[in-house]
């Protein structure tokens, strides 16, 4: 099977641990051993989230340069480099001798006039206190969502992808037998002016949009979306939240899920599983191979009426 598999930013680099290259390194080492099992038996295209990593980011170049701080799509560039670079060198640890595997900065078309510019959703960067958070605002302007009760982040805009610009490179890497890592971050968002020419954005794709776009591009046979989480809930943090298992895209749409986290996972996985066919994932990296064999996780088939 060609499997697209999209690692959430958060389960590389874990909620309330440090953000630190060691912390960052042992996680992708984790991440590694699970994509290496499913390798063994599958053609994997790797993508990857950034979220917390280029929140880092731009906390550092502000305290460098509080007033020409470097735009998101440098950052998310930066990220790609950085994340693919350290899961490229632990996955060929994992790997048989022999493997071979390949890491693309990758440029996503997004539309200009896409709503969500003007209406951020995208957390991104470590979580604030309260009073935290009303200081980096005052310093940066940054506009914050509260993810839990007293727990703040700063959101970004997460523009649809339109079009994935390297996915003819990403194919003869593939069939030169690589196991490509790419789309790092939902992709380096570019915009088309009305010259032709491309330039990058202030904001920050959803990986996992750009991950089902790319895994329609290949034609893959499934698409993966690994978080921290082990499964899509019902009434998730509530004392009666229920995992769900097999299910179909008509199940889940009666859900109302968070838009800054489960809701973009779900509606991508969706979105593939109707357009292709095929089947969708979603569950906790470690858990990746029984996530696709239906053992645990979020296992999205077609609905009856659509086969």
């Amino acid at each position: 099977m060609r499997i697209v598999v999209a690692l959430g930013g958060n389960a590389l680099l874990q909620r309330g641990q440090p953000m630190t290259a060691d912390a960052q390194v042992k996680n992708v080492r984790v991440a590694a051993a699970a994509l290496a099992e499913l390798a063994r038996d599958h053609q994997i295209v790797v993508a990857h989230g950034n979220g917390p990593q280029v929140g880092l980011l731009a906390l550092q170049g502000a305290a460098y340069a509080p007033d020409a701080p470097w735009p998101l799509d440098v950052l998310g560039a930066e990220t790609e480099g950085m994340i693919g670079y350290l899961i490229e060198q632990e996955l060929m640890n994992a790997l048989p001798a022999g493997a071979q595997c390949a890491t693309l900065l990758t440029r996503v078309e997004v539309a200009a006039d896409d709503p969500a510019f003007q209406a951020p959703t995208k957390p991104i960067g470590p979580v604030y206190a309260k009073t935290e958070a009303d200081a980096v605002v005052k310093a940066h302007g940054w506009a914050m969502i509260e993810e839990a009760s007293g727990h703040l982040r700063r959101v970004v805009p997460s523009p649809l992808p339109l079009r994935i610009l390297s996915v003819d490179a990403i194919k003869l890497l593939m069939g030169d037998g690589q196991t490509v890592i790419c789309a790092g971050g939902g992709g380096i968002p570019v915009v088309r002016g009305t010259d032709g020419m491309m330039k990058g954005v202030e904001a920050v794709i959803d990986k996992d949009r750009t991950a089902a776009l790319l895994a329609q591009e290949l034609q893959a046979d499934a698409l993966l979306l690994l978080t921290d989480v082990a499964a899509v809930f019902r009434d998730f943090g509530s004392a009666s939240q229920s995992a769900i298992g097999n299910t179909t895209p008509l199940e889940l749409g009666s859900l109302d899920l968070a838009a800054g986290s489960m809701g973009p996972k779900v509606s991508a996985a969706c979105a593939f599983v109707k357009d292709s066919g095929m089947r969708a994932g979603i569950g906790q990296l470690s858990d990746a191979l029984a996530i696709l064999e239906g053992r645990k996780g979020t296992l999205i088939l077609p609905d009856p009426a659509t086969v």
